[in-house]
């Protein structure tokens, strides 16, 4: 199935882009990932907010509790598309990488996505 790219953007032949479903998938993740709550004006309590950790102090109890906070945002919004495995947060200086090991659920794939965002 085809599915319209995200970020939106027109295409190369001058339509509006699409990409595969697994890619679609992948997309999915990163806007749970980097939306704030309370960004979306209808579903106020939708995204995870990762991007204000970035400059949050590194301690070791903010990797174990972020990825928590990940995990139950992928599960609530995308729970019907995806299993997720595992979740892996690094942060460096200013760099947050964060690697999700998920299935897809409508063909049992077993897949990895890796997100890096720089502030």
């Amino acid at each position: 199935m085809v599915q319209i790219d995200y970020p939106f953007h027109i295409g190369s032949d001058g339509r509006t882009a699409l990409t595969s479903e697994e890619e679609h998938i992948r997309d999915l993740i990163e806007q749970v990932l980097f939306t704030m709550p309370g960004e979306r004006v209808n579903r106020p309590t939708f995204g995870s907010g990762v991007n204000r950790l970035v400059f949050a102090p590194n301690s070791a109890a903010a990797a174990p509790a972020l990825q928590l906070a990940i995990q139950g945002a992928l599960l609530q919004w995308l729970g019907e598309v995806i299993q997720v495995d595992a979740v892996d947060v690094v942060v460096v200086d200013s760099s947050l990488t964060v690697t999700v090991r998920y299935i897809i659920r409508q063909n049992q794939e077993r897949r990895v996505t890796e997100i890096v965002r720089s502030v």
